[in-house]
């Protein structure tokens, strides 16, 4: 995906748009968000540089990870990052970062800088989402016909990760937690309280 953002011609048409816009030119970073367990999810962002973290921990906590109000940080435990860091000033002292939600069901964000480049942002926001996974498929625990549908029993009662069908959510047994909740494209799905929908939040 990084390659073809590189060469795509829609995006290079939306990067020249920009340009001819009136405003100061300011530097951009390419950054890749994947979760650090298996990296199914990811999302390549465009950030202005100028921008605090604080920023980017607002996003990822809208199209990722918000539940229950946890505290985040940059950095693992004993070298934080300050969130008023701007970005690029963060980016210029190593090429990735991490990023920590929920001290207790910890979720943990790789965050790679891909690239840069000087120029006008094409949104009005502080990042713009480029790209992202497309849900991955996961096959049903009871028929392994494609699942929409997460048991929250089997994960918190019995550590199953309990994926069902249509179907077989509406027959599955849920004794002690409610119906079973959607799939969404997230990895904080089955964590917490966690209920996505995982969109972003511009």
């Amino acid at each position: 995906m990084t390659k073809h953002l590189a060469a795509c011609p829609q995006r290079r048409a939306v990067i020249e748009e920009a340009n001819g816009k009136k405003g100061e030119s300011q530097t951009l970073l390419h950054l890749r968000a994947q979760d650090n367990d298996g990296g199914d999810y990811w999302l390549d962002l465009e950030m202005r540089g100028n921008s605090a973290l604080s920023t980017l921990d607002h996003y990822l906590r809208e199209i990722w990870l918000e539940c229950c109000g946890h505290l985040s940080q940059f950095g693992q435990f004993g070298d934080e990052i300050p969130q008023t860091r701007k970005a690029k000033a963060a980016f210029a002292d190593s090429e990735s970062i991490v990023h920590l939600y929920d001290f207790g069901t910890t979720s943990e964000t790789l965050i790679k800088l891909i690239g840069t480049r000087e120029g006008k942002p094409t949104t009005k926001h502080p990042i713009a989402l480029m790209a992202r996974n497309r849900m991955p498929e996961t096959p049903c625990i009871e028929c392994g016909k494609p699942a929409a549908w997460l048991c929250q029993e089997c994960v918190s009662e019995h550590d199953v990760w309990g994926v069902l069908c249509d179907e077989h959510a509406k027959t599955h047994p849920h004794h002690n937690y409610d119906e079973p909740m959607p799939l969404c494209n997230s990895p904080r799905m089955g964590m917490c309280g966690y209920e996505g929908p995982a969109e972003p939040p511009y």
